[in-house]
């Protein structure tokens, strides 16, 4: 039996991205005028799922663009095919052809990111943090009167975290940034494919390419510990905490009067305690701040306990800390 890793392509670099721009906005545009719809499960399902015999060959859009299956010539059109062919997003695999690209659905936006399994160094990585991500986001919109004109995603990935925002709010600027080139030209396109003019892409690390105070920072970081510090998994040594600490303390300067800072993350929890929280408790005391801090999932990617480095790990929590200036 074949397994999800034997589906492995080549991935986009970013010469490949900036010529296939306008065929991934067709694309896209194709598959919402299409109804289609893909839920990104983890990558332990992922694989699970497609090396079931019955999944080696992609029978629908659904199996070529969300469960990045091998699939026959005749699935799409010839013209569609030629085009998509010509821009890289569709090589040969075998006797057949594989997508070099993920969409997935988050409401009513479809997302560009990596093809299963995201591997690479730069990979875009989109799934079920995105989902609770999201809502987190969501939640915090829905409880705020504070007027927001300026807000930015950090680490922005596919841009998922911006156009929730963006929708919400379509008079508001909103940067989506990050420091993977392939991350910002995926979230320019699901920009594009959305509609949603007022988000600008930025190569930025955390918040030094972004001017002035800001009403709304979000932020989806990595937070495992890679042994190949790949950008998209790495949140640094200290048990992928470093980051997110980061984060936090560069972003609370930068929070106009009433803004908030929405940080999901995961956290590995050693002996009981919270080593992320510890880190940053002190900087979000005193009467500047009110801040809110939960776990919305208290075991996600047990796979990852096998890693190096996480021999003492008890388990790795999904967590949110929402933090105000008042």
């Amino acid at each position: 039996m074949m397994s999800g890793q034997a589906f492995a392509v080549p991935a986009l670099d970013t010469t490949d991205l900036r010529s296939s721009h306008d065929t991934l906005v067709a694309l896209g545009q194709r598959l919402a005028a299409a109804d289609y719809r893909f839920i990104t499960p983890t990558p332990l399902t992922h694989q699970r799922v497609n090396e079931r015999e019955a999944n080696q060959t992609a029978l629908s859009l659904r199996d070529v663009f969300g469960w990045s299956r091998p699939f026959p010539a005749t699935l799409l059109p010839p013209d569609e095919l030629d085009a998509l062919v010509a821009a890289v997003i569709v090589v040969s695999h075998a006797r057949s052809f594989i997508s070099r690209v993920r969409w997935s659905s988050l409401g009513d936006l479809s997302l560009v990111h990596s093809a299963f399994p995201t591997t690479d160094e730069d990979s875009v990585f989109f799934g079920p943090d995105t989902y609770r991500f999201a809502q987190s986001i969501r939640d915090q919109l829905n409880r705020t009167f504070t007027p927001i004109k300026r807000a930015v995603d950090i680490g922005c990935g596919s841009g998922a975290g911006a156009l929730v925002i963006a929708r919400a709010h379509p008079h508001a600027q909103v940067f989506a940034v990050d420091i993977n080139p392939k991350a910002l030209h995926f979230a320019r396109v699901n920009a594009e494919v959305a509609g949603c003019q007022n988000v600008e892409c930025l190569e930025s690390d955390i918040l030094q390419g972004v001017q002035g105070d800001l009403d709304l920072i979000v932020a989806n970081p990595p937070y495992m510990k890679d042994a190949r510090q790949r950008a998209y998994r790495h949140g640094g040594d200290a048990l992928g905490a470093d980051l997110s600490v980061r984060i936090v303390r560069e972003s609370l300067p930068r929070l106009a009067v009433g803004g908030a800072l929405v940080l999901y993350t995961g956290v590995a929890m050693v002996g009981g305690d919270d080593p992320f929280f510890a880190a940053v408790k002190a900087d979000i005391a005193g009467p500047s701040w009110a801040w809110t801090y939960r776990e919305l999932d208290p075991d996600v990617f047990g796979e990852e306990l096998l890693e190096d480095g996480y021999q003492d790990v008890e388990r790795i929590a999904a967590v949110e800390l929402v933090v105000r200036r008042v």
